[in-house]
């Protein structure tokens, strides 16, 4: 059942219920004014019928027309105009009815003023229930809109992250084949083969579907042979991953620019062979991933970032868990670390 007839169920209802209340009470009051049983069933029954249509067209019209909050007034005035239309009709039927007893049109006469003043106080009820029903429900809606706009947009960025990071290592990747190509074709056949697997793989993987940290760590590796045809023996890799956090769940590709930003410090900013190292344990809920590089305080800036690279995976992790301390990194000892938390 949807909000709206939800809401239209509650109203009615509402609606019966005080009209039920009001009828029993008119009944007693005539009986205990002398009336007979008849006159006061009469005088209930068609009293509180008319007065149940009165409100559900207030109702219904606030349906259509909802002011806005300065403007109540003209919610005031339109009760005003139906709570006189049924008194005008209910005092027009009663006396029609009811002609062979003259005590009760004195009666009927005189008691105008309270009647109107109870119906416009039960109309009003209404109204006021109708319009805080569907304020709540508006307000609902609002922010049913905001959450998905935001939502649209969070996922438009992430979207927008990926797009900047596949064409980035695509290209740098295409350029070592074309450097391959002449010299070592071999290599360069290879890495055309491990550069389809990955990007096959990558194209399967959304943000919006967390993988086991098993799975990432096996796209992972394709992107390490990749790297490795293109710096040859300069470069070695060693992951170590805890057997408990294995079936873990990390966002798809959040690992790889990361690994990317170890080896560009590490082979740049160094000579020699350069060992990046990957370190996954579990830490109370969270899974934590540590990547290692060698780095040359004297040539290097890692604490300043690499632009792309560890900011857009920051930002990945803020639009994903709302959190800006997933991300930490750290130099000690040559060795520039950076690790992020993934909570589960």
């Amino acid at each position: 059942m949807t909000n709206i007839n939800i809401h239209k169920l509650i109203s009615i209802l509402s609606i019966y219920v005080v009209a039920c209340i009001f009828s029993l009470f008119q009944f007693l009051i005539l009986i205990w004014f002398g009336f007979s049983m008849r006159v006061a069933a009469f005088d209930s029954i068609i009293s509180i019928l008319l007065l149940f249509t009165a409100s559900l067209l207030v109702t219904n019209t606030l349906k259509y027309y909802l002011p806005q909050r300065n403007k109540y007034v003209y919610i005031l005035i339109w009760c005003i105009l139906i709570s006189a239309v049924w008194l005008f009709i209910s005092h027009y039927l009663l006396n029609y009815l009811l002609t062979e007893d003259p005590s009760y049109r004195v009666f009927m006469y005189k008691s105008l003023p309270v009647r109107f003043s109870v119906g416009l106080l039960i109309i009003c009820l209404m109204a006021l229930i109708r319009v805080f029903l569907y304020t709540q429900m508006d307000q609902k809606e609002m922010e049913q809109r905001k959450a998905e706009s935001e939502k649209l947009a969070r996922d438009a960025e992430l979207y927008n992250l990926r797009q900047q990071l596949q064409p980035h290592f695509l290209f740098n990747s295409l350029n070592s084949i074309t450097a391959l190509i002449g010299s070592r074709p071999d290599e360069a056949r290879k890495m055309i083969h491990q550069l389809s697997d990955f990007l096959r793989g990558t194209l399967k993987k959304e943000d919006q579907q967390p993988v086991s940290l098993a799975e990432e760590l096996e796209h992972l590796q394709l992107y390490l042979e990749i790297e490795m045809v293109r710096f040859g023996h300069r470069l070695t890799t060693e992951i170590i991953a805890d057997e408990a956090c294995s079936k873990m769940l990390i966002p798809p590709m959040l690992l790889q620019p990361i690994v990317e930003n170890a080896i560009k410090f590490g082979l740049y900013d160094t000579t020699g062979i350069v060992s990046i190292k990957i370190i996954a344990s579990c830490v109370q809920n969270q899974l934590h991933v540590s990547v290692q590089n060698p780095f040359d305080p004297e040539t290097s800036r890692p604490n300043h970032g690499t632009g792309f690279g560890l900011s857009g995976v920051k930002r990945r992790l803020h639009l994903l868990f709302g959190y800006t301390d997933l991300l930490e990194t750290n130099s000690d000892s040559h060795i520039f670390t950076t690790t992020v938390k993934i909570p589960q």
